[in-house]
C-alpha cells in the first residue's frame, strides 16, 4: 500500500503542477478568462477526485520520499528544451494528462471509482487543444523576419540565405515567390522549412495556403485581396499563423477582429520589392501601438527596411521588422541581420 500511496502522491503533485502551468498560459499568455476558469475547474475536480480515493492525505504525505525517488535522477534532453510558451503549456498539459491516467489506474487497485479521473483527463485534452491552438495562432513578437525571394538572393539558394539570416539573429523567415509555379514554390519552401525547423524558427509562406500546407510551413501571410484569415485556417487548421498586410488603422482593426496572428505594417519606406508602394511611414506604426485594440497583436514593420532607417522605427516603439532585399541581396546576410538588429537596439535608447 505504501508503494501505491507514493504513486498516487507523486501523480497528484505532477497533475497539479501541469495544470498550473496550463492555467498560467491561459491567464498570462492569452488573457483568456474563460480558458483560465476551465483549467481552474479541472484543478478543483482533481482535488475532489483525490478525496474520493479513500487514502488519507496524511498517508500519502507520510509515504513521500523525494530524496529516495530514483525517478528524480532520470531526465532527457527534450525536457530541457522549450521554444516558446506554447511548448511550455503543451508539456504541462501532457504532464497532467499522463498523471490523471496513472491516478485512474491506481484508483482501481484501491477499490475506488476511477471514472472521475478519466473524465478530467478528457477535459485536459480539450483544454490543451484550445490553449495550444490559441498560443500557436498568435506567436510571440518576432524581432526580425527575413523575406526570402529567389530573384533577390544573388544566385544563392533561398534556404542558404535563410540559414545565414538565422545565424545573424532572424527569428522568422517568410518565403515569397510571386512568379514561381506552385510545384517549384513548394520545393523551395520545403528546403527553407528543412533549415528552419531544427532551429526552432517559424516559416511563413506569402499568399499561398496550398504551398504552406504542402511544405509543412507554420503559416501564411496574406494581403488585403488574398484569402481571409478564416479561409486560411480552414485550409491549414486552427493553429496556423496568419499574418495580414495593413496600410492603416482601419485594416489593422479589421485584421484584429478577424483573429490575425500578427499584422504587417507598411510600407514604412520606399522599397524596390513592390511597384509604387503605399508608403505610410512610421506614423502609422505609432498609431498602431497607441491603440489598445492592436497594440497587443504582434507587428512587423515592413517596406524598405535597412540598417540605415531601422533606428527611426525603434524610436516610435517598433518591436519587430521584416526585411527583404537588405538581407537577401547582401554579400553577408548574417551581417546584414546583425546590423538591422543593432540599429533597432540603438534607436530604442
Amino acid at each position: 500500500m505504501d508503494a501505491l500511496a507514493r504513486i498516487i502522491d507523486a501523480n497528484a503533485n505532477r497533475c497539479r503542477e501541469g495544470l498550473r502551468v496550463l492555467e498560467d498560459a491561459a491567464r498570462f499568455g492569452l488573457d483568456d478568462q474563460d480558458l483560465c476558469a476551465r483549467v481552474k475547474s479541472i484543478r478543483h475536480g482533481v482535488r475532489d477526485a483525490l478525496a474520493g480515493l479513500g487514502i488519507a492525505e496524511s498517508h500519502r504525505l507520510g509515504a513521500r520520499d523525494s530524496a529516495g525517488d530514483v525517478g528524480t535522477r532520470v531526465s532527457t534532453d527534450a525536457e530541457r528544451a522549450r521554444r516558446d510558451l506554447a511548448d511550455i503549456a503543451s508539456a504541462g498539459a501532457k504532464r497532467a494528462g499522463e498523471a490523471l491516467r496513472v491516478l485512474e489506474e491506481s484508483a482501481k487497485v484501491s477499490g475506488a471509482d476511477g471514472s472521475a479521473f478519466e473524465s478530467l483527463r478528457y477535459l485536459v485534452y480539450d483544454a490543451e487543444r484550445d490553449i495550444i491552438g490559441a498560443l500557436r495562432a498568435r506567436p510571440g513578437q518576432w524581432a526580425l523576419c527575413v523575406i526570402v525571394t529567389t530573384d533577390l538572393c544573388a544566385g544563392r539558394e533561398p534556404a542558404w540565405v535563410a540559414e545565414r539570416a538565422i545565424e545573424g539573429g532572424a527569428d522568422c523567415i517568410q518565403v515569397r515567390e510571386k512568379t514561381m509555379d506552385a510545384r517549384a514554390f513548394v520545393d523551395v519552401a520545403r528546403l527553407v522549412v528543412g533549415v528552419c525547423r531544427p532551429r526552432g524558427v517559424p516559416v511563413i509562406i506569402n499568399d499561398r495556403a496550398d504551398v504552406a500546407l504542402a511544405s509543412g510551413a507554420d503559416g501564411v501571410h496574406v494581403g488585403q485581396t488574398d484569402l481571409s484569415v478564416a479561409d486560411v485556417r480552414r485550409v491549414l487548421g486552427p493553429v496556423a499563423i496568419v499574418g495580414v498586410s495593413t496600410t492603416g488603422m482601419d485594416q489593422a482593426l479589421a485584421a484584429a477582429d478577424a483573429g490575425a496572428s500578427y499584422c504587417g505594417c507598411g510600407a514604412m519606406f520606399d522599397t524596390s520589392t513592390k511597384a509604387r508602394p503605399n508608403v505610410v511611414g512610421p506614423e502609422y506604426l505609432r498609431a498602431y501601438l497607441a491603440d489598445e485594440r492592436t497594440a497587443s497583436i504582434p507587428h512587423l514593420a515592413i517596406g524598405g527596411i535597412t540598417p540605415a532607417n531601422a533606428g527611426e522605427l525603434a524610436a516610435v516603439g517598433c518591436r519587430g521588422v521584416a526585411a527583404s532585399s537588405a538581407v537577401c541581396s547582401a554579400g553577408d546576410p548574417a551581417g546584414a541581420c546583425r546590423a538591422i538588429a543593432s540599429a533597432l537596439a540603438v534607436g530604442a535608447h
